[in-house]
C-alpha cells in the first residue's frame, strides 16, 4: 500500500513520537505515587519509609530516592550510547532497539518480588527512554520539511506532558490519575503493577510502527545508499523521484556530505574548525542546562508541597490543584505548537525565559511573608499556574527541536547525544538537590531560578541564530559562510529576498530541465 507524505509524517508523530514521549513523561514522573501502598510496602520493605522512624527513615527515604531516580541515570547513559549506536544502526533500528528495552525494564519492574530486580527494571526503562528522546527528535527533523519541521517536532513536548499527567512524579502518594484509579483496588499487588504494566503496551505499538515510517533519507545518503535515500524522499515529500524538488533536496543533501565528509570523530565536537562545531555544541548544551535549571521540575514535581504548605489546604484538595495545574500545562503547550513556525525559536526561547524568570521573582517574593499571610500564599498558587503556562512555550519540546538543526550534519547524532545526557545529568541533579534546598533555603532556592530564567532571554539575544523556515543544509551553510558567531546570528535574522529566491528557483528548474532534456537526447541517440 502507497501512503502519502502527509499520513507518513502523521504516522511517525502518531505512531513514532507519541508513544516515545509518552514513555519520556510517564517515566520521568517516576512512581512516587506507588510508595505507599500496603502491597508494594510488604513486596519492598527496604524502602518501607511509611513505618520508619528516626535514623531508619532517613536511611531508607534516602535509599527510596535513588531506587526511583535510577530510570534517570539510566536515560543519561542510553543518550550517550546513542552517540556511538545511533549512526551505525540508523535512526530505526535505533528506536526499535530502545523500545525494545522499555519493554523489558516494564516487565521486569511489574513482575518484581525483590527490590533488585525492581532497580534493574528502572535501569533498563531508562536506557530505552534516553534513546528515545535522543534519536526520535533526529529522525523527525530529518524527514521534515523546512517549513513545518517546527510542528512536526515540537509536538513532542506535548507528548510529555500527557504522560506526566498520566504518571505525574508525587511528592506525596497517588497524586496521578492512572495511581488514584488503581489505588481503589485497595488490596493486592495488583494496585502497583498495572501502573508498571501498562506503558509496556506503548512500548509494543512502537515496536509494531517502527518499520512503518521511512528511515531518514539523510543519515542513508551519509551511508552511501544515495538512491534509496532518493526514493525515501520522494515518498516523504510525494514527488516523483526524478522530479525537480528531489532533485535539488539530494543535491542539498550530498553537497553537505561532501563538505563534510571527513569520518565524524567525537573529539571534533570540541573543536571550533570551519563548520564551528564547538560552538553548535555550546548552543545544544546550554540550552538543555537551561531546560532542567528554569525550575520547570521543581513546579511540576513538588506543587502540592506548595500547595499544601502555602495555603494549609488539606492533601485531596492540594492533589486536585497539582494536577491541575499539570493538565493546564499540557493545554498551554499547545501555544508553542502554532507559534514555533510563525514567530521563529528565539522568540519563544527568549519570551519562555523572561516569563520564567518573573513567576520565579514573585514566588521568592511571596514565599518570603509568613504563611498565616493567605493573599501572599493564593498569589504563590497563581504564579505556579503562569509558570506552567511558560514553560511549555520554550522549553518543553523547542529545546530537541533546536539541536536537531543546528547540529552539524556530520555530528548531528553524538551532539544530540551529548546534549540529551546533559539534560539528564541536570534532571538527577535537580531531584536529588531540590527536597534538601527547600527545607534549607526555602524561599531563597526561587532566586538562583529567577536569575538562571533571567540569563536565557540575553543568551538567545546574542549567540542563538534563528533556525525557521531553513533548511537542514541551509543551517550547514549559514555557520559556514560567516567567520565570527555574531556573524551567523545576524545573518539568521536576515530574511532572504522573495525576488532573489523566486529567480534562483527559476534559473536552477531550467538548469534542471536543459539536463534532463540532453540525457533523453543522448539515450535516443544511443538508441
Amino acid at each position: 500500500m502507497t501512503r502519502s507524505g502527509k499520513q507518513l509524517e502523521l504516522m511517525q508523530t502518531l505512531l513514532i513520537a507519541l508513544p516515545s514521549f509518552v514513555l519520556f513523561g510517564w517515566n520521568q514522573a517516576g512512581v512516587g505515587g506507588l510508595l505507599s501502598i500496603e502491597s508494594w510496602l510488604h513486596t519492598f520493605p527496604e524502602i518501607d519509609v511509611v513505618h520508619a522512624h528516626g535514623q531508619q527513615k532517613a536511611t531508607k527515604s534516602t535509599i527510596q530516592g535513588t531506587i526511583v531516580a535510577t530510570c534517570t541515570l539510566g536515560a543519561l547513559f542510553g543518550s550517550l550510547a546513542c552517540a556511538s549506536i545511533g549512526d551505525i544502526l540508523g535512526r530505526r533500528k535505533t528506536v526499535l532497539l530502545a523500545a525494545i528495552l522499555t519493554l523489558i525494564g516494564e516487565v521486569l519492574e511489574c513482575t518484581s518480588f525483590g527490590l533488585v530486580q525492581f532497580t534493574i527494571g528502572r535501569f533498563v526503562v531508562g536506557l530505552g527512554v534516553g534513546a528515545l528522546s535522543t534519536t526520535v527528535p533526529v529522525w523527525q527533523s530529518e524527514c521534515s520539511r523546512a517549513k513545518n519541521r517546527g510542528q512536526h517536532v515540537i509536538v513532542d513536548g506535548i507528548f510529555i506532558t500527557i504522560g506526566f499527567v498520566l504518571q505525574v512524579r508525587p511528592p506525596r502518594p497517588h497524586d496521578c490519575w492512572i495511581n488514584l484509579g488503581f489505588y481503589q483496588l485497595k488490596r493486592g499487588s495488583l494496585s502497583w503493577r498495572m501502573p508498571l504494566a501498562l506503558p509496556a503496551i506503548i512500548s509494543l505499538v512502537l515496536i509494531a510502527s517502527v518499520y512503518l515510517v521511512p528511515e531518514s533519507p539523510r543519515w542513508l545518503a551519509s551511508k552511501g545508499h544515495v538512491e534509496h535515500a532518493r526514493n525515501n524522499l520522494s515518498k516523504l515529500r510525494d514527488e516523483p523521484v526524478e522530479s525537480f524538488e528531489i532533485a535539488t533536496e539530494m543535491n542539498a543533501i550530498e553537497l553537505t556530505l561532501e563538505s563534510t565528509k571527513s569520518a565524524a570523530k567525537k573529539r571534533d565536537l570540541f573543536k571550533m574548525g570551519e563548520d564551528k562545531a564547538l560552538y553548535r555544541f555550546l548552543l545544544c548544551l546550554a540550552i538543555q542546562f537551561f531546560q532542567q535549571w528554569c525550575g520547570s521540575n521543581l513546579i511540576s514535581s513538588y506543587s502540592t508541597i506548595i500547595f499544601e504548605q502555602g495555603l494549609d489546604l488539606d492533601h485531596q484538595t492540594a492533589r486536585i490543584l497539582s494536577g491541575g495545574c499539570l493538565t493546564w500545562k499540557f493545554l498551554s503547550s499547545f501555544v508553542a505548537f502554532y507559534t514555533v513556525d510563525r514567530f521563529g525559536r528565539r522568540k519563544l526561547f527568549m519570551f519562555s525565559g523572561f516569563g520564567m524568570s518573573m513567576c520565579m521573582t514573585a514566588l521568592a517574593i511571596t514565599n518570603s511573608f509568613p504563611r498565616s499571610n493567605k493573599p501572599a500564599q493564593i498569589a504563590s498558587v497563581l504564579f505556579v499556574f503562569l509558570f506552567n503556562f511558560f514553560v511549555p512555550i520554550g522549553f518543553l519540546g523547542c529545546n530537541y527541536l533546536y539541536v536537531t538543526e543546528v547540529a552539524p550534519t556530520r555530528l548531528r547524532m553524538p551532539m544530540a547525544s551529548f546534549s540529551t545526557a546533559n539534560h539528564w545529568l541536570w534532571n538527577f541533579a535537580v531531584l536529588m538537590i531540590t527536597p534538601v534546598a527547600i527545607t534549607e533555603l526555602g524561599y531563597r532556592y526561587y532566586i538562583l531560578y529567577a536569575i538562571l530564567g533571567a540569563c536565557i532571554p540575553a543568551m538567545v539575544f546574542f549567540f542563538y541564530p534563528e533556525t525557521m523556515g531553513r533548511s537542514l543544509d541551509d543551517m550547514e551553510k549559514l555557520f559556514r559562510d560567516h567567520d565570527s558567531v555574531f556573524g551567523v546570528v545576524k545573518a539568521s535574522l536576515t530574511p532572504q529576498d522573495p525576488e532573489v529566491a523566486r529567480l534562483a528557483e527559476v534559473t536552477a528548474r531550467k538548469e534542471y530541465d536543459n539536463k534532463i532534456f540532453d540525457e533523453s537526447e543522448t539515450i535516443e541517440r544511443r538508441a
